[in-house]
């Protein structure tokens, strides 16, 4: 993508409104899982933070995630999709987007699934941890249980994300 920066900004926005969205459409499958195993989730964000990897990764700004990240807690907290976390749910965007900026100039020589899925993996860790640390205040083994099932699931559509950009790359590098 080497384009201008408005179409970089562009795809930024489009790819963090998809995540928002991405998120309520699995937030009923995931929690047919989550409940079985009697954690609050932990599913889901890793899907929905998949689309900030997925920018981060093709659009290469610096500061890209946590951008996005501000935009899907204004977006959230604009739209109604607050939650448990209240007006504080923005920082529960925007501390994963951080961590993504944070970790990926230190994975530049991985290869491109790794730096994704470790990214997406360590991004979704965060949202759990923020969750946790204002809403759920999980201790012991069921926040050990929570916080594998978040980076599990991080790590797995990070790899998905990373097939999605192999395919993007060619799209939309004609625009």
């Amino acid at each position: 993508m080497k384009k201008s920066k408005l179409t970089k900004l562009i795809f930024m926005a489009l790819c963090a409104v998809l995540g928002l969205f991405a998120k309520k459409l699995i937030n009923p499958f995931a929690n047919l899982l989550t409940d079985s195993l009697h954690i609050p989730g932990g599913i889901s964000a890793g899907f929905s933070l998949m689309f900030l990897v997925i920018a981060a990764e093709l659009v290469q700004l610096r500061r890209c995630g946590s951008m996005m990240g501000a935009v899907q807690g204004a977006l959230a907290l604009i739209s109604g999709r607050v939650g448990s976390m209240g007006a504080l749910m923005p920082l529960g965007y925007l501390m994963p987007g951080i961590v993504i900026d944070l970790l990926y100039p230190l994975t530049r020589s991985w290869s491109q699934e790794e730096r994704m899925a470790f990214s997406n993996m360590a991004a979704a860790v965060t949202a759990s941890l923020t969750a946790n640390l204002i809403v759920f205040h999980l201790w012991g083994v069921v926040l050990c249980l929570y916080l594998t099932v978040s980076a599990v699931s991080g790590l797995l559509w990070g790899l998905l994300g990373a097939a999605l950009v192999k395919r993007l790359k060619p799209i939309l590098s004609m625009i």
